[in-house]
């Protein structure tokens, strides 16, 4: 491999990692280990876990900026953001590593990563729907709860709650399932349901 090859693998078996283990949780040995390489030679490349961490966690924010950033402004990018959001949270790495960033905003950098992605999403939401900034803001925090539902695992435990099954259904709609699915293919009544948080 060349360095930039193995760099790149390293980073991969960080967002693993670190998804799983969460910022305070995971050492850079078991990343290294994850990686199959020594503990030092991650040290020499990232300077520690606080700089890996920001890394990572910079290439999982910038993945999201630029899925929402590579909709069209016009009539339907209150849908086209929509599905673009939820083909990224459905990747359970990149969804819990980002909210372990969040959590982590105790380190500045870490914090300063996790203002520019809140910003840059309400950003866009207003440049490409034309829409204010209040329904910009419903449609971020609806993506934190979004991200929350599906981090907590939450479809997976409805039975004998009815008040859960309800908070389920109006934050993503009769299309959650399908649009879990490992065939990626997400209705649009999904997508449009999850949106229309932001609209009501």
């Amino acid at each position: 491999m060349t360095a930039d090859e193995r760099r790149e693998q390293i980073l991969g078996a960080a967002l693993v990692v670190f998804a799983h283990g969460g910022y305070a949780g995971t050492s850079t040995d078991q990343v290294a280990r994850e990686a199959g390489v020594s503990q030092p030679y991650v040290v020499r490349l990232f300077g520690g876990k606080q700089q890996l961490f920001a890394e990572v966690y910079a290439q999982a924010c910038q993945r999201i900026v630029d899925s929402l950033g590579a909709v069209p402004a016009g009539p339907k990018a209150r849908h086209e953001l929509g599905e673009a959001y939820l083909s990224l949270v459905t990747d359970r790495n990149l969804l819990l590593l980002v909210m372990h960033g969040f959590a982590a905003g105790s380190e500045p950098e870490i914090a300063r990563l996790a203002r520019w992605t809140l910003t840059e999403v309400f950003r866009v939401y207003r440049e490409r729907t034309g829409d204010g900034p209040d329904e910009a803001k419903q449609f971020v925090a609806q993506g934190i709860l979004i991200n929350v539902m599906m981090a907590s695992d939450a479809r997976a435990h409805l039975d004998g709650d009815a008040d859960l099954a309800a908070l389920v259904d109006c934050t993503f709609g009769p299309g959650l399932d399908s649009a879990l699915a490992s065939t990626g293919q997400r209705p649009a009544s999904f997508a449009a349901h999850a949106v229309a948080g932001a609209h009501r």
